[in-house]
C-alpha cells in the first residue's frame, strides 16, 4: 500500500554489532587483534615523537612512504587511459602476487628462521617461533576478512553491509586491506636497521603496488567514475603502507623474539592475501594461464632481487 511505512535501513554501527553477535569468535579475535595493532601505532608514535625511535623506525617510515609512492605512480596513467585489455591486467596482478610470494620467503620467513634459531640456539625451536608468527597474521587476515566488506570470485560478496557496496568498490576494499600486511611486512623488515633484509624487500613491495594501484583505478574509471576521483581513491589505498610500516616497527622493537615472530607474522598475513584475494581475482575472467606465467615472473624478478641487493 502507497501509506505504509517502510523501516529504516539500520546503521553501520548497528550492522557490525549485529554481524559480531552472530560471529563471536572472530569477533573476538578481530577486537584483541586490533587493540594490539593500535598498541602498536601508539608505541611507534611516541617512540617518533620522544626521539627514543627504534634503529629501523625512520627507514621504515620511508620504505612504506616508497610504497604509497608507487601506488601513486601506477594509479596516474589512469588519467589517460579508461582501461587495460583484461588479459593484461590480471598478467600484471599476476606479477604482483608472485612477488609477494617471493618477497614473503626469501625476505621475511628464512630470515626469521634464521633470527629465531640464533635466538634461541635451536632451529626447530626458532621455526616453531615463526609459525606461531605465520598464525597470528592469518588470524589477523581472517578478523578482517570476516568484518570488511568485499567479494570473493566463488563465494560472492561477503562482510557487514556488503549489499551497500558495488562489486567495484568491493575490490577496493580488497587491494586496500592487503596493503596493510604489505606496509607492515616492510616494518618489521627494517625494525632492525638490516638493509640486506629490509631492501629487496621493501622494493619489490614497492614495484608490486604499481600494477596494484593501476588496477583500482581503471576498475573505478570502467565503473564511470571522473578520472581524478579514480586516481584519488586509488592514492588513498596506498595511505595503509606507512601505517602498516609504523605497526610493524612497533610489533619487533620489543622483546628479542618479536623480531622472527614479527617477520613470521607478515610473511603468514602477506601469503593469505596472495591465496585469499589477489589470486582468485586474477583467475575471474578465464586468463588463468597469463595469470600464473605473470606470478612466475613475479616470483622469479624477486628471488633476483634478493639475491642481488640481499
Amino acid at each position: 500500500m502507497a501509506n505504509e511505512l517502510v523501516a529504516p535501513r539500520p546503521g553501520w554501527g548497528m550492522l557490525l554489532l549485529d554481524y559480531a553477535r552472530q560471529r563471536r569468535a572472530a569477533a573476538l579475535g578481530l577486537g584483541i587483534a586490533l587493540l594490539s595493532v593500535l598498541a602498536l601505532l601508539a608505541q611507534s608514535l611516541l617512540q617518533l615523537a620522544s626521539g627514543n625511535a627504534a634503529p629501523g623506525l625512520g627507514l621504515a617510515l620511508l620504505g612504506g612512504a616508497a610504497g604509497f609512492a608507487t601506488t601513486t605512480l601506477g594509479a596516474l596513467p589512469a588519467l589517460v587511459l579508461r582501461g587495460l585489455p583484461q588479459r593484461l591486467e590480471d598478467s600484471l596482478l599476476g606479477l604482483a602476487a608472485g612477488m609477494m610470494l617471493a618477497a614473503s620467503a626469501f625476505s621475511l620467513l628464512l630470515p626469521g628462521l634464521e633470527a629465531g634459531a640464533t635466538i634461541l640456539g635451536s632451529r626447530p625451536l626458532g621455526a616453531g617461533v615463526v609459525v606461531i608468527g605465520m598464525a597470528l597474521g592469518v588470524l589477523l587476515m581472517l578478523g578482517l576478512d570476516a568484518f570488511i566488506p568485499h567479494e570473493h570470485d566463488k563465494t560472492g560478496p561477503c562482510g557487514p553491509g556488503h549489499e551497500r557496496c558495488g562489486r567495484i568498490w568491493l575490490f577496493v576494499f580488497a587491494i586496500a586491506v592487503h596493503n596493510l600486511p604489505e606496509g607492515m611486512a616492510i616494518g618489521v623488515s627494517f625494525s632492525q636497521a638490516d638493509m640486506a633484509v629490509g631492501l629487496p624487500l621493501t622494493t619489490a613491495i614497492a614495484l608490486q603496488d604499481i600494477p596494484e594501484g593501476l588496477a583500482v583505478a581503471l576498475a573505478l574509471r570502467t565503473a564511470g567514475f571522473a578520472p581524478g576521483y579514480s586516481v584519488l581513491v586509488a592514492i588513498a589505498t596506498g595511505l595503509l603502507e606507512p601505517v602498516g610500516a609504523l605497526l610493524g616497527v612497533g610489533l619487533s622493537s620489543g622483546l628479542a623474539l618479536a623480531y622472527p615472530a614479527g617477520l613470521g607474522l607478515a610473511a603468514g598475513a602477506m601469503i593469505f592475501v596472495v591465496s585469499h584475494e589477489v589470486i582468485p581475482e586474477t583467475h575471474r575472467n578465464g586468463h588463468q594461464t597469463p595469470a600464473t606465467l605473470g606470478l612466475m615472473v613475479g616470483f622469479a624478478l624477486m628471488m633476483v632481487l634478493d639475491t642481488t641487493l640481499g
